[in-house]
């Protein structure tokens, strides 16, 4: 039944911007304040306030346009957005509408069946913030006002999005990009990035676009491809059962794993825009922009490339250390000091990662610095210790915030690597077991093992065991062919 039918959808993600100071006032945009400590008569809406716009906003919302393949528009105008809610002191929303400073973008992104998907991105507009409600008081509904007026940029993609997988993947990539660009910490927990689902369908092979519902409230990339399957299926059950799908925004309950209606689905008109008449419009001429691009880092996507082609990796592993900028760069520090970029990139994707994800820290808290543990790495290449006891001194390393080189020498647990001092216990034990000796070279190869074992267990563990087992098989071949 399901597959006579497909789904369109739209994402409006609101990107909070890391701006320190709100859209149109000077008052602190830190998170984690005491309520409503973060305002003043302006971001309240005292009557007499005039907004003043904060110049970040607009560099910040180019350098999204530019990372996004949109057209940077030379005239931008602010629009009122016109609506009444508890946490909105004004009864309205600076924001744009007509003519917003982005347009006309684009995105890829990689589906599981390796798919290549290009999602247009229609606009890119920059508004305030409402307040926060916070309803979990009992019968009380609380307000904060400190997240008013913060500077928000909305990226409103086409309707060109086909899955909830796509729809998530989509999102992951705005969030990288923001990251990367340093321009918002895409906390969804938090509410610093946002998104919003548009959602029909229709016929497949239809033209005609089905009537759309809206899901809020979601706030991991998880809940969103949740909601959005959801909500798929719920249109599909109400077209199947012969009855209406009503355009209404839905608030996604990760709870009971289900949408519920909030209210009916608002139209641009009663939202009553109209320009913004305390604000100028904004002009962005083409110097302004080449300078905004000045600070533009390498993206993501270009970066994986590079990563691949100079560091010879595979595109796993580029595309895990590309995911966060501070990772990359920390990957990146660490190919100075050592040319086994392979090595460096399985130590940071397993043993570095592991520890980030165990503990819930960022990599720029992680106490090993590059330097470091490319010096670990290089005491294995060399033959200095080996990759067992490297892991042990990976440990120490964290715990007691010292070097690899300081480890290995205070606890004298570097490898025996010279050839002739194992030579000589090579000789010494076919002495002591020249019954086992025989018995490999008439066919019992398998001993190999054994003295092995009895080797590694004289020197406490510490021979090179690859310089070891070369060793051991030269000198009984040599043995047997005599």
């Amino acid at each position: 039944m399901y597959k006579e039918y497909e789904a369109v959808i739209g994402l409006e993600v609101h990107a909070q911007l890391s701006t320190a100071t709100k859209a149109f006032c000077s008052c602190s945009t830190k998170f984690g304040k005491t309520p409503n400590s973060n305002v003043c008569p302006v971001c309240l809406g005292h009557p007499g306030t005039l907004p003043v716009l904060n110049k970040k906003v607009i560099e910040y919302s180019v350098l999204m346009g530019l990372a996004t393949n949109c057209n940077i528009n030379e005239y931008s105008v602010f629009a009122r957005k016109n609506y009444f809610y508890p946490d909105l002191p004004k009864g309205y929303q600076i924001s744009q509408y007509e003519e917003p400073i982005c347009s006309d973008g684009f995105i890829n992104i990689t589906t599981s069946k390796n798919e290549q998907r290009r999602i247009s991105i229609e606009r890119i507009h920059i508004e305030e913030d409402a307040g926060k409600s916070i309803h979990d008081s009992g019968s009380e509904t609380l307000v904060d006002l400190n997240r008013c007026g913060v500077a928000l940029i909305e990226i409103v993609s086409k309707p060109e999005i086909k899955s909830a997988e796509e729809a998530s993947l989509y999102l992951q990539k705005i969030r990288q990009v923001v990251r990367y660009l340093g321009i918002c910490d895409g906390n969804m927990e938090e509410g610093s990035l946002r998104c919003d689902a548009n959602v029909s369908i229709r016929k497949i092979g239809e033209k005609k676009l089905g009537t759309k519902t809206e899901i809020k409230n979601m706030n991991s990339f998880k809940n969103v491809e949740r909601a959005i399957i959801f909500e798929i299926e719920r249109q599909i059950d109400l077209l199947e059962d012969g009855k209406q799908i009503n355009q209404q925004t839905l608030l996604w309950n990760a709870d009971l794993n289900k949408a519920e209606s909030m209210r009916s689905k608002e139209e641009a008109d009663d939202y009553r825009y109209f320009p913004e008449p305390d604000l100028f419009p904004v002009t962005i001429k083409d110097d302004w922009i080449e300078k905004i691009e000045t600070q533009m880092p390498e993206l993501p996507d270009t970066r994986c490339e590079r990563f691949m082609s100079q560091y010879k990796i595979p595109e796993y592993d580029a595309l895990i250390l590309t995911n966060e900028k501070s990772l990359a760069d920390y990957f990146e520090n660490g190919t100075n000091f050592t040319n086994d970029f392979k090595s460096l990139s399985n130590w940071v994707m397993v043993e570095v990662l592991g520890i980030i994800n165990n503990e819930k820290i960022s990599i720029k808290d992680f106490s090993i610095s590059p330097e470091n543990l490319t010096q670990l790495i290089n005491f294995i290449n060399d033959g200095t210790i080996s990759g067992k006891i490297a892991k042990e001194i990976f440990v120490e390393m964290l715990t007691d915030n010292k070097t690899a080189e300081q480890i290995i020498s205070e606890k004298n647990i570097s490898q025996i690597s010279d050839t002739s001092q194992l030579e000589e216990m090579i000789n010494k034990l076919f002495d002591d077991y020249p019954k086992q000796v025989e018995e490999y070279i008439n066919g019992k190869e398998k001993l190999i093992g054994f003295f092995v074992g009895k080797i590694m267990q004289q020197t406490q563990g510490k021979a090179n065991p690859k310089l070891l087992n070369e060793m051991l098989t030269n000198k009984l071949s040599s043995l047997k062919n005599n």
